[in-house]
Formats: structure tokens, C-alpha cells, sequence
């Protein structure tokens, strides 16, 4: 029986969350295309760490109505991507992206029988208002009154308090194969380096004293 869902966009983090969720049972995992700048790139990771994993359940959702209500630079194109540093929540923050996409997770869960929904956000070096511990506390307190009685699911947040540094060498103290991930948000061919994205990334590994294995421009 499918113990787990596991949100897996194809960057590192989320690699992560499913190499945790994964030690502890048979997972399903989820993405969801919502017309970001480097969708086709997400998805092919995506496919390439299910392969890793040999997930039999795997679901893919369009949530295109993002890109039609709009207001960030992930889904406008009109809008650009910050590549310094930023005061506030950045640019790159998609609306109340996080509780849309486990609202999806949630339900899946509900049909499957799982009674967990593992999601790779992490608060430390976060921005984004929907990463937050309280916000997933709250998320679950909304779980429980609105599904069925007993289903017993609940958001894990696993690397809520680690840094990158804390992920990348969590991940590769589980073998999970970051070299499969894709974290930059302008690029799909090579990674930008330059989008706040890649550079935590760039950071994760040179504090964890490991190469990024990916390609850079």
C-alpha cells in the first residue's frame, strides 16, 4: 500500500524530501506543471528521479490557472528573474502556489489511502511566505477538518529547519541522485548560476564540500 505522497517538482530539495520518504515506505510521487519557465527541464527530472525510485504511481497535473492569475516572474514572462539579492519576498514567489499544489497532494492521498504528504520546503533560507512552519501547522489543522474522519493525513515538512548545505549532505548521506535535479529557474539546457536559485544551490554544495554535478553556463 502507497504510504506516501511525495510532491516532486525536480529540483533538489524536493529530491531530498523523496529519498526520506522513500527509506520509510512505498511512495507515490506528484508534479505539477504550471507553465514555469523551465517546465519542460522540471519534468524531465521529475521522470528521471521516479525511474531512480522505481515509482509505479506516478501523477501529473496541469495547474496552468497560475500562469493565467499571474504575478510572478516563474510564470510571466514579462516580468523579469532576480538575480541579486533581494529584500522581501522576491519576485520569484508564485501566489499561494504551496497550498494549491497539497491541496492536489492531499486529495490524491485521500484516494490512495496514504496518510502523508511529503513536500521538500525548507524555512531557513526561504523568502516565500507558503514555506513557512506555521504555514504548514496550519495546513495540517485544515487537513484534519476537511477530509475524511480517520484518514489520519498530514504535510511532513523534513527539511524545514536545515539550511542547503544541511540538504545537500543529507541528500547524498541517503544516495539520493541530485545529479538528476534541476534548480534553476531561467534555463534549460544550462544552469544560469545567477537566479537566486542556482546560487543557493552553488552555496548548498560548497558548504557541504561537494561538487555540484550539474552543468553551469
Amino acid at each position: 500500500m502507497t504510504s506516501a505522497i511525495v510532491l516532486v517538482s525536480g529540483g533538489l530539495d524536493s529530491c531530498v524530501a523523496a529519498a526520506i520518504a522513500a527509506a520509510r515506505g512505498e511512495v507515490a510521487f506528484l508534479h505539477l506543471n504550471y507553465r514555469q519557465r523551465t517546465e519542460g527541464r522540471e519534468l524531465q527530472a521529475f521522470g528521471a528521479i521516479a525511474d531512480h525510485y522505481r515509482v509505479q504511481r506516478r501523477l501529473v497535473v496541469d495547474v496552468s490557472f497560475l500562469q493565467q492569475i499571474g504575478g510572478s516572474s516563474l510564470i510571466d514572462p514579462g516580468l523579469p528573474v532576480p538575480e541579486g539579492e533581494t529584500e522581501g519576498v522576491p519576485s520569484t514567489y508564485v501566489p499561494f502556489r504551496n497550498a494549491n499544489l497539497l491541496g492536489i497532494g492531499v486529495a490524491w492521498a485521500e484516494v490512495l489511502g496514504a496518510d502523508r504528504v511529503y513536500i521538500g520546503a525548507h524555512e531557513e533560507e526561504s523568502q516565500y511566505p507558503d514555506c513557512r512552519a506555521g504555514f504548514f501547522a496550519a495546513y495540517n489543522q485544515m487537513i484534519a477538518l476537511g477530509t475524511r474522519p480517520g484518514s489520519g493525513i498530514r504535510v511532513e515538512t523534513p527539511l524545514i529547519a536545515l539550511d542547503k548545505g544541511a540538504i545537500v549532505r543529507r541528500g547524498a548521506e541517503l544516495g539520493a541522485p541530485l545529479h538528476l535535479t534541476w534548480s534553476c529557474y531561467q534555463r534549460e539546457d544550462r544552469a544560469c548560476g545567477r537566479c537566486h536559485s542556482c546560487r543557493l544551490r552553488l552555496e548548498g554544495f560548497a558548504r557541504a564540500g561537494l561538487t555540484d554535478p550539474i552543468p553551469y553556463c
